[in-house]
C-alpha cells in the first residue's frame, strides 16, 4: 500500500480553506481527505473536525459512507452544544438522504431520524451561545420538511412473531 506523506503545520489554514472550498463545489471526498490530512498534522483542529463531519454528512446517500463515521467525530467537538447541534445535523442529513431514495418504509424511517435530529436540536438550542439560533433554524427545516412530505411514524409497532 501506499504510505500517507504528512502536511506542515504552517499549511493548514490554507488547507482548511481549500476543504471548505471542495465542499462547496460539491466534492465531498476531496474536502474528507484533506481534513484528514489536517487531522494527522493538528488532531485537535476544531474546524478540520466539523469540516470533515460535514463533508462525510454530504455524502450520505450517494456512496456506501457509514454514517458511524460522522457520530465518531462527535467527541472530538468542543463543547456540549457543539455534540448536540451536529448529532442533529448527523440525523437531519440522514433522513434526507433517505427521503431521497424513496425506499419501502423510506417515508416512516426519514420521518424517525428527522425527530432524531430535533431532539438534539432542542437539546443544543437550550444551551445555545446567545444570539446562535442555528439550532432553532435547523428544527424549522426539519419541521417544514416534515410537514412537506406528509411524512408521520408508523401506525402499529413491530411485534416479534411467536417462535414455534
Amino acid at each position: 500500500m501506499f504510505q500517507i506523506k504528512p502536511i506542515s503545520t504552517k499549511s493548514i489554514p490554507e488547507a482548511l480553506e481549500k476543504a471548505e472550498r471542495y465542499r462547496l463545489l460539491n466534492e465531498p471526498s476531496l474536502a474528507e481527505s484533506i481534513c484528514l490530512d489536517i487531522l494527522e498534522a493538528d488532531p485537535q483542529n476544531a474546524k478540520a473536525v466539523v469540516i470533515l463531519l460535514l463533508a462525510i454528512t454530504d455524502q450520505f446517500g450517494t456512496s456506501s459512507v457509514d454514517m458511524n463515521k460522522a457520530k465518531q467525530l462527535l467527541p472530538r467537538l468542543a463543547d456540549e452544544y457543539e455534540r448536540q447541534y451536529y448529532a442533529g445535523v448527523i440525523c437531519e442529513r440522514q433522513g434526507r438522504s433517505i427521503l431521497r431514495k424513496d425506499l419501502h418504509d423510506g417515508r416512516f424511517i426519514a420521518y424517525e431520524w428527522l425527530r432524531d435530529a430535533m431532539e438534539h436540536y432542542e437539546k443544543a438550542e437550550a444551551i445555545r451561545p446567545s444570539g446562535n439560533d442555528d439550532a432553532i433554524l435547523r428544527w424549522n427545516t426539519c419541521a417544514r420538511l416534515i410537514m412537506r412530505h406528509h411524512l408521520q411514524p408508523r401506525d402499529e409497532e413491530y411485534i416479534e412473531p411467536p417462535l414455534e
